[in-house]
């Protein structure tokens, strides 16, 4: 039995979906962050593997799968990867060897790529376009276009972002935690020239986020921030996570509290992505210097992770794109990029069986 395994890793989490010929899935799990550019070599590997394993185990029991890695024999006909963290080839040349004996495949038979390939498959969906922009904001962000070639087949055309947490990552997780830290230090060193209270005193989000950090005055928050350690569950994050831990009450104050104040922040951050999106629509360049920039009106726009995940949040990223001039033809959101990417590595083996030789 030939089988086909996408597995998707991300910031916040490992997913793994095995599906048949057909492009029926099997089976699916989820394991812990998987971001290569985050982890140690062994970290990853060790997540990756973990992951697999859980997915194995997890198919029909009269299968007879081997639930140990590396299989003896393979059940796999092919595998694909989609890495948060991937952005060269020499990043790809130096993971495809040890993934490729972890599932016992010839590397010719693994694909590893950026996790925003993942998202690219519904331009396969909308014969009427020829060109998709991917946008992934979970715990970090990134923004790739591509084209589809006259095979069908997809490839790559520009990207913009994907740069992590210390550079980069307009719109993510990291970027939504530290702009409402941000905007509250603020809010509190404006109240110090005025002289009267500090505007966002009352938010809901700032008391949520006094709460989180232990503290009740404001400028209290700073050195937490930068502390490299401490006692408290929150201290004990790494200092990165402890911002972008603080996504969730901003989201939860902006859209089930109606606080305006959060309600500003998310708008800030989604503008940032919607920003980084234009560039690859031709936002400040001439047409004749940038020749690999697509047309929204021509094209499909596939989000994936958690933030654009939330519709509202998702809905201000395209407000602030339609205000730029930028409408697509069609918006998808790929829920399980890993699904997606199994179904299409089956889809592609049924093309090349029936292609005449």
């Amino acid at each position: 039995m030939s089988l086909y395994l996408c597995v998707d890793c991300g910031g916040s989490k490992t997913s793994a979906v095995i599906c048949d010929s057909e492009g029926t899935i099997l089976a699916r799990a989820l394991g812990g962050p998987s971001n290569f550019a985050n982890l140690t070599f062994s970290q990853f590997t060790a997540a990756v593997s973990s992951t697999v394993q859980d997915a194995l185990r997890a198919c029909p029991p009269e299968l007879h799968l081997p639930t140990t890695l590396p299989p003896t024999p393979t059940p796999f006909a092919a595998a694909s990867f989609g890495v948060s963290g991937v952005d060269s080839p020499a990043a790809i040349s130096s993971l495809t060897p040890p993934l490729s004996t972890l599932l016992n495949l010839t590397p010719a038979h693994v694909h590893i790529s950026n996790d925003t390939h993942l998202l690219a498959s519904p331009l396969l969906t909308h014969p009427d376009t020829s060109h998709a922009v991917a946008v992934i904001a979970g715990t970090g962000s990134i923004a790739v276009s591509f084209a589809q070639r006259p095979d069908g087949s997809i490839h790559e055309l520009a990207r913009v972002g994907g740069w992590g947490w210390i550079l980069g990552d307009e719109g993510g997780g990291f970027n939504v935690g530290r702009e409402a830290v941000r905007q509250i230090l603020l809010d509190f060193d404006r109240a110090s020239v005025s002289g009267r209270p500090p505007a966002a005193a009352e938010s809901v989000l700032t008391k949520r986020v006094l709460e989180t950090f232990g503290v009740t005055h404001v400028p209290e928050i700073l050195p937490l921030v930068y502390l490299s350690h401490g006692t408290t569950e929150y201290l004990k994050l790494p200092r990165e996570k402890r911002l972008s831990s603080l996504s969730p009450l901003v989201f939860e104050a902006a859209f089930d509290h109606n606080d305006a104040f959060a309600l500003r922040i998310l708008k800030m951050c989604a503008g940032s992505l919607a920003e980084q999106v234009a560039v690859l629509l031709g936002d400040g360049a001439e047409a004749e210097d940038a020749p690999r920039t697509v047309k929204a009106e021509e094209s499909v726009i596939s989000f994936g992770g958690s933030l654009v995940g939330i519709d509202k949040y998702r809905a201000l990223v395209l407000e602030d794109l339609k205000s730029r001039g930028h409408v697509f033809r069609y918006v998808e959101f790929v829920d399980d990029a890993a699904a997606v990417g199994a179904v299409g590595l089956a889809a592609a083996a049924r093309l090349v069986a029936s292609s005449p030789s």
